[in-house]
């Protein structure tokens, strides 16, 4: 009987309580409680470059996507081969020293004459590393030789007043921060390093990015590293030795670095690992892939110029229709084509290559998915250096 007892203890409590409160609410002088507010949910903040960038990539056919996929070169100072290739959908030129004239001014009006977009400006890139690689006479910035024995601050200040001078005559993408390191004074990418070992080189590189920040894209070249890979890469393919534990520990340090400071475009080179994957690095699916997942890189991955794979004579790499397919399947976002001022002497054209692209999405040997990724990371760098 306790027991019956006690367990009915809960239910007697509970009906007093409910008589108490119902003569409360009876009697009209309690207060009332006021009302649980409603949960609100925060609206998520519009990101106007992508809206914009969705907005554009709706309008762009199948054949438009893959032409914003190219950076093309024509000779010369004369601006109107370049803005035909601008009014032919490329989203980049680069400048060679062909291109380059009298003095800021002149390239400045160059620059302005080739421009077609105010919302999102043709990427115009140059290979402005000052010493071995300088197009600019009047680029008066330290290079490499200087940096490599000097403090990460020193590499940034020169990569400042470089990018200020860029900017200047309206370029806009440096393709001149060699993130490639070496101590051997026979490589043929000796003079151009920032470090011979990786964590100077890693420092100065970061230093370098810092510089040219907010003023021109930063791109870090040639990935996964040319130092490593004895040869010249515009007459061979040159092979690493490596692991890629072996390269995690050394290689790699200068390109993590300069991805963590935002370096916005990365280069690959022709280069093979075969440890890693026998294919040059421009071409290989596993490096895009190192490059993406391990170092985190979402910027523009541009190709080093596509026709230095023809230039080596290797049967595998004379079609350059098939070259384009290949970088792309592999994740490459840019393709870098310095073109003679008769194409059709390296069986190019800018038709073929959309062609040859197009031909790969309708085959599925480039999804829908690579093609859409690629022009969207294009766009947005382009967006981005409208604002």
């Amino acid at each position: 009987m306790r027991a019956t007892r006690t367990a009915r203890l809960p239910l007697l409590l509970a009906a007093m309580l409910f008589a108490l409160t119902a003569c409360a609410g009876a009697g009209g002088d309690a207060e009332t409680s006021d009302p649980a507010p409603t949960p609100t949910s925060t609206p998520t903040p519009i990101d106007p470059i992508a809206e914009w960038v969705d907005e554009r990539m709706s309008q762009l056919t199948v054949e438009q996507k893959a032409a914003a996929l190219l950076m093309v070169h024509a000779p010369g100072t004369d601006p109107a081969p370049l803005r035909a290739y601008v009014d032919a959908g490329v989203s980049g030129l680069i400048l060679m020293g062909d291109n380059v004239p009298a003095g800021p001014a002149e390239l400045g009006a160059l620059t302005a004459a080739v421009q077609a977009d105010a919302e999102a400006p043709v990427l115009i890139g140059i290979d402005e590393e000052g010493g071995e690689v300088q197009r600019l006479p009047w680029d008066g910035a330290a290079a490499a030789d200087t940096l490599r024995a000097q403090a990460p601050a020193a590499a940034q200040a020169a990569f400042a007043a470089r990018a200020a001078v860029l900017a200047q005559s309206g370029v806009n993408v440096n393709f001149g921060i060699v993130a490639d390191v070496t101590a051997d004074p026979d490589s043929f990418i000796f003079g151009r390093v920032l470090g011979t070992d990786p964590g100077g080189a890693a420092d100065r590189v970061a230093g370098a990015v810092t510089g040219e920040q907010g003023v021109v894209a930063s791109t870090l070249k040639h990935f996964p590293g040319h130092g490593a890979a004895p040869g010249d890469s515009h007459s061979s393919v040159p092979t690493a030795p490596l692991t890629i534990d072996e390269w995690r520990a050394g290689p790699a340090l200068p390109f993590a670095s300069g991805i963590d400071a935002g370096a916005e475009l990365v280069m690959t080179g022709h280069l093979s690992y075969p440890a890693v994957d026998a294919a040059p690095a421009s071409l290989s699916p596993e490096w895009h892939r190192v490059l993406r997942d391990e170092l985190g890189f979402d910027g523009v991955v541009v190709t080093d110029d596509m026709l230095m794979l023809q230039h080596n004579g290797l049967p595998e790499y004379a079609d350059p229709g098939e070259n384009a397919v290949r970088a792309v399947a592999a994740g490459a976002d840019l393709l870098l084509y310095v073109l003679p001022a008769d194409p059709a002497s390296m069986g190019i054209s800018v038709d073929g290559l959309v062609g040859a692209i197009v031909a790969g999405v309708h085959s599925g040997r480039i999804t829908e998915a690579q093609l859409d990724d690629a022009v969207e990371r294009v766009l947005t760098l382009r967006r981005t250096l409208a604002s």
